[in-house]
């Protein structure tokens, strides 16, 4: 079989599964059972081990992600490897990014903490951006805070990072000058209708949100006081529909709302708190 016969096959067989961008994907999917760059031009009319790519090719059509079965995922200007251990980096989650540079316009952090860092996209990213900066990363699951160490020496940031396997409230004692999390938010009753791709095939811990889907942010939002810089900023992810409740539970808490950031869909995708004027940080709500 050459390449152009398995690509034309891999494109129909895709789509005929409803699986969105089927020439990408198909691509992709090519020139890792190449072992190519998938920036490289493919030679149409090369040679190629017919049953390795049917293979990987099975994989995706059983809706297993893109991103698991080549083991990577680019996210913000980092090239990232992913495993079934953590969450799958988003471009939905690069607002965050964008809302930490938004929210440092002029003095830089130079203490940044990650809750729940997964692969550690987001301490990473904001690391690239922050160069004077050192960060902690922590992830409950020890393969997750062990695969955040190996992408930051991939992406030659580990003199800069630390990664902990730990619970969020107790596993540091400082205070950050920004904190960041993307945490479990998805009710309980709605994981089981999610794309397979997600439902399937990524963590439940990284996914679960409780029966309202706002359990995690009430352990961070109750952390954060000891957790936060006086002049500290926290960016919080969040799901649809959820801004006015986590901005509501974090005023109980002695913060307050200043920024709401959209992703590119349109959607309010992170909230930036920062501690309510009328507050200490050591006077809010425990």
């Amino acid at each position: 079989m050459t390449a152009g016969e398995a690509l034309r096959d891999a494109v129909a067989r895709l789509r005929a599964e409803g699986i969105d961008e089927a020439r990408l994907e198909a691509r992709l999917l090519l020139a890792h059972a190449l072992g190519l760059d998938r920036s490289v031009l493919i030679d149409r009319d090369r040679a190629i081990d017919a049953a390795h790519f049917e293979a990987l090719l099975q994989r995706r059509l059983d809706h297993e992600p893109l991103a698991l079965i080549t083991g990577h995922q680019g996210f913000w200007t980092l090239d990232l490897a992913v495993s079934p251990a953590t969450l799958i980096p988003r471009a939905d989650s690069e607002t965050l990014i964008t809302a930490a540079l938004a929210a440092f316009p002029d003095r830089k952090p130079e203490k940044i903490l990650d809750l729940g860092t997964g692969t550690g996209c987001l301490l990473l990213a904001c690391l690239v951006e922050f160069p004077q900066a050192i960060g902690i990363g922590v992830d409950l699951s020890p393969l997750a805070a062990g695969l955040a160490r190996c992408n930051a020496r991939t992406n030659h940031l580990s003199d800069r990072a630390l990664f902990l396997a730990g619970n969020w409230a107790t596993a540091v004692h400082a205070r950050f000058d920004l904190v960041l999390s993307n945490p479990p938010y998805i009710p309980h009753a709605d994981i089981a209708g999610l794309m397979p791709e997600v439902a399937l095939h990524e963590p439940a811990a990284a996914l679960d949100g409780g029966p309202d889907g706002l359990e995690a942010y009430r352990k961070i939002l109750s952390a954060l006081p000891e957790l936060l810089a006086p002049n500290g900023v926290a960016i919080l992810e969040l799901g649809m529909g959820q801004a006015s409740a986590v901005a509501a539970l974090a005023i109980e808490f002695g913060l307050e709302k200043s920024a709401l950031c959209q992703d590119l869909g349109g959607i309010a995708r992170a909230v930036v708190l920062k501690p309510q004027k009328s507050f200490g940080i050591d006077s809010a709500h425990r």
